[in-house]
C-alpha cells in the first residue's frame, strides 16, 4: 500500500462509528455495533459506577456498597457480595462482546489489590473518547478553548449536541458521582459561555442569543450570565433597528426583511425605485412630485439635477425599442418617448445600483396609473435584472405601488405579498439574484399592512420550495 493510500486508510479508520458507545449524559445508554442494548437496572448502576470512577480502579467491595447501596455490613456476607458483583461485571462484559470477541475484557478490566484480608478484585472501565460521550464531552471543549472562534464555535455545538439531561442520571446524589458530575456541570457551564462569547467574536448575535438565554434559565441567579443576555439583547436591537421581519429562506440562504425606515438610508443596498413608463424625472410637482420616491431619488442620490438621472436612464434605454413617441400637442408636458410598462433599468450610482421599474402608464393628463397584472408583470422582469446587474448586492425596495400611481385594486399587504412572491418565485429560476430582498416600509403605511401574512407565506415558500403556483395575487 503507498503512502497516499496509507493515509486514506487511516483517515476511514478514524471516521469509522465506534463498535461501543456508552452514554452518561444523561440517563445511561450502551449501543454496540449501532444497536441499543437493554441493561438490568443493577448492571446499569455497576456501569454509570465505573464512569464516575474516571479510568481509576474501584474495589468489588466498594462497588458492591455504592450499587447495592449497603447499609450495614453482615457476618460471613463478603463472598455472596462479591458474587453479586462478579456476576453483574459478566454481564456488562458480555454486552461488551456483542462488539466482538475480547471487547468485554478490554473494557472491563479486572486487577488485584492486596489487602490484610487477602488479595480483592478491582475493576476499572478503559473506554476511549470516541467510546464514551463524556470523555469525549471533556475534549472536544478542551480543544475548543485553544482554538479559533469558527473552530471554537464548531466544537462547542458538537460537544453541547452530546448533552441528554443530567449526567450520570442513575447515580442521582450519592457522593461517589458528586466530583464527576460537579466536573461535568462546570464544564458545560464554560462551554455555555464560551459558545456566547465565540458568536459574538464571529457577529452572530443571533446565535449567540438562544444559548445566553439557555444559560439564564438554568442559572436565573447568576448576574454575569443576565448581563451577557442583556448586552447581546442591546446588540441586537442596535444591528436590526427598526427591522419588523427576518426569514431566510430554506435552503437558499436568502434572508427577506421588512422594516420601518426610509428607502434612501440603505447605504449598503441596491435600490428599486417605481417609475411611469416615460421615465420622467422632472421634479416640478406637475409630472413628478417633490415628495415622490423619484423625486426624492434626484434630491438625494443626483444633488437635485435631475439631468444626471436622465443621462444614466438614456444610457440604459439605448436597447431597448420604445412603444411609441408621442407630439408636443398630444402630451404638452414631461418626456414623450413611452416604453413598455415591465422595462428595468439599472442605474450605476457609486458602487451599487437604482433599479428604475417602470410599472406604470403616464397618460397625457398627468396621471400615472397602473393595474395589479402591470405591477406583477414588472416585478417578474425586475428580478432577473436584479440578477444581472446588481452585483449580488442586497436590494431594497419601497412598497411598490402605494403611491400616487393609483393601484388601489390592492392593499399594502397585497402589494408586500406580491413583491415577496415574485422574489421567491423568480428564485426557483436563479437563487443568486440577491443575498436580501429588503422591503422598506414607511411609518404611515406599517398600520395598514399585516406582516403575520408575510410570515406565513413565507413558511409555506419554505414547506414547498420557491417554485410553487400562483397565489391569485394580481
Amino acid at each position: 500500500m503507498t503512502g497516499r493510500h496509507a493515509a486514506e486508510g487511516a483517515r476511514r479508520v478514524q471516521t469509522r462509528p465506534p463498535r461501543v458507545r456508552v452514554s452518561v449524559l444523561g440517563p445511561v445508554r450502551l449501543a454496540v455495533n449501532g444497536t441499543p442494548v437493554h441493561l438490568t437496572p443493577l448492571t446499569a448502576r455497576l456501569l454509570v459506577r465505573l464512569v464516575a470512577a474516571e479510568g481509576e480502579t474501584v474495589t468489588a467491595r466498594r462497588l458492591y456498597r455504592d450499587v447495592w447501596q449497603q447499609t450495614v455490613e453482615l457476618p460471613h456476607q463478603d463472598l455472596r457480595n462479591r458474587n453479586e458483583v462478579q456476576k453483574r461485571i459478566l454481564e456488562l462484559r458480555r454486552a461488551f462482546d456483542r462488539a466482538g470477541p475480547g471487547h468485554g475484557t478490554r473494557i472491563v478490566r479486572t486487577g488485584q489489590l492486596p489487602t490484610a484480608r487477602g488479595a480483592e478484585s478491582t475493576y476499572r472501565l478503559d473506554l476511549s473518547d470516541e467510546e464514551l460521550d463524556s470523555a469525549e464531552f471533556t475534549r472536544l471543549v478542551g480543544d475548543a478553548l485553544h482554538a479559533a472562534p469558527a473552530s471554537a464555535v464548531r466544537l462547542l455545538t458538537d460537544a453541547l449536541g452530546l448533552w441528554r439531561g443530567r449526567p450520570l442520571a442513575e447515580a442521582q446524589d450519592e457522593e461517589f458521582a458528586d466530583a464527576t458530575v460537579r466536573r461535568l456541570n462546570r464544564l458545560r457551564e464554560t462551554a455555555l459561555r464560551e459558545l456566547v462569547a465565540g458568536h459574538t467574536a464571529l457577529g452572530r448575535y443571533d446565535l449567540a442569543l438562544p444559548v445566553a438565554e439557555e444559560t439564564v434559565r438554568e442559572r436565573p441567579d447568576d448576574p454575569e450570565a443576565a448581563a451577557t443576555l442583556a448586552r447581546l439583547n442591546a446588540r441586537l436591537r442596535e444591528r436590526h433597528g427598526d427591522e419588523l421581519l427576518r426569514h431566510t429562506l430554506r435552503g437558499l440562504r436568502v434572508d427577506v426583511v421588512v422594516l420601518r425606515g426610509d428607502l434612501f438610508d440603505q447605504e449598503d443596498a441596491n435600490l428599486v425605485v417605481g417609475f411611469s413608463d416615460t421615465f420622467d424625472t422632472f421634479t416640478d410637482d406637475v409630472v413628478i412630485s417633490r415628495e415622490s420616491v423619484q423625486g426624492q431619488l434626484v434630491d438625494r442620490l443626483f444633488e437635485g439635477r435631475h439631468r444626471l438621472l436622465d443621462a444614466a436612464l438614456r444610457r440604459g434605454l439605448k436597447d431597448v425599442t420604445p412603444l411609441a413617441t408621442e407630439s408636443v400637442r398630444e402630451k404638452r408636458r414631461g418626456r414623450r418617448t413611452r416604453y413598455p410598462v415591465g422595462t428595468a433599468v439599472a442605474v450605476p450610482v457609486g458602487k451599487r445600483r437604482v433599479f428604475a421599474l417602470a410599472y406604470s402608464r403616464l397618460g397625457n393628463d398627468l396621471r400615472a396609473r397602473s393595474a395589479p397584472a402591470d405591477l406583477r408583470l414588472s416585478l417578474e422582469r425586475l428580478w432577473p435584472t436584479v440578477a444581472r446587474y446588481g452585483l449580488f448586492k442586497p436590494v431594497a425596495t419601497p412598497l411598490i405601488g402605494a403611491g400616487l400611481s393609483r393601484l388601489v385594486e390592492l392593499d399594502r399587504t397585497q402589494l408586500l405579498l406580491l413583491i415577496v412572491e415574485t422574489f421567491t418565485r423568480s428564485l426557483g429560476q436563479d437563487p443568486a439574484i440577491c443575498p436580501e430582498l429588503r422591503v422598506v416600509i414607511r411609518a404611515d403605511e406599517l398600520e395598514r399592512t399585516d406582516l403575520s401574512a408575510v410570515e406565513d407565506f413565507l413558511r409555506r415558500v419554505d414547506e414547498r420550495g420557491p417554485a410553487f403556483p400562483p397565489t391569485g395575487i394580481g
